[in-house]
């Protein structure tokens, strides 16, 4: 049998941390993540029982909601699900078997990659990497955009710390792409 070693999305062996001028950047790696999308006809009963499974009321548009376990927007009446992996590695079962057939689950945790930019200034930062205006944004704000030509979501959990999830197939661009970024800034 194969000795497999689980590797980061940029390949390393552990996940890194940098620092750019007052900014640091990490690559995240222990969060469980699974998308739930709503079947045709899903009623309020259904949607307020996600909610309660989850511990939060579902977000509207743009939104994020939640503390131990994470949802935010990502289409009409579809979410992406976040948790410690550590607590939640069946994440995507445990929410199909919940739903009961109202929603459609998929289990992403190794389809994406996510770099958590914190520190000071971070608007001029993604003035350089997206159209989203930071500035204009509030906390617990998800919205979806590209960045240099990746379909991201950039979660605002405050103007101090901000996430960025792209395909983990591009990782290296996407954290090439914010590295070059942050030293345009700093």
């Amino acid at each position: 049998m194969p000795d497999l070693a689980p590797i980061t999305p940029l390949g390393n062996a552990h996940p890194i941390t940098e620092t750019y001028g007052p900014v640091t950047l990490s690559e995240v790696v222990d969060r469980a993540l699974a998308s739930v999308a709503a079947r045709l006809d899903t009623g309020p009963d259904a949607m307020d029982n996600l909610a309660k499974y989850l511990g939060t009321p579902l977000p509207d548009v743009e939104q994020i909601s939640g503390t131990t376990q994470q949802a935010f927007w990502i289409g009409p009446d579809q979410w992406m699900i976040t948790a410690d992996f550590a607590t939640h590695e069946t994440l995507a079962t445990d929410l199909a078997q919940r739903t009961q057939g109202h929603f459609n689950v998929t289990e992403q945790t190794d389809a994406w990659c996510r770099f958590d930019l914190t520190g000071g200034q971070l608007a001029d930062v993604f003035e350089r990497l997206c159209p989203v205006n930071i500035r204009a944004k509030s906390n617990g704000t998800a919205v979806r955009t590209t960045i240099d030509h990746l379909g991201c979501s950039v979660l605002i959990f405050d103007q101090r710390h901000i996430a960025v999830m792209g395909p983990r197939s591009a990782a290296a661009s996407l954290h090439h792409t914010l590295v070059t970024a942050l030293r345009s800034v700093f």
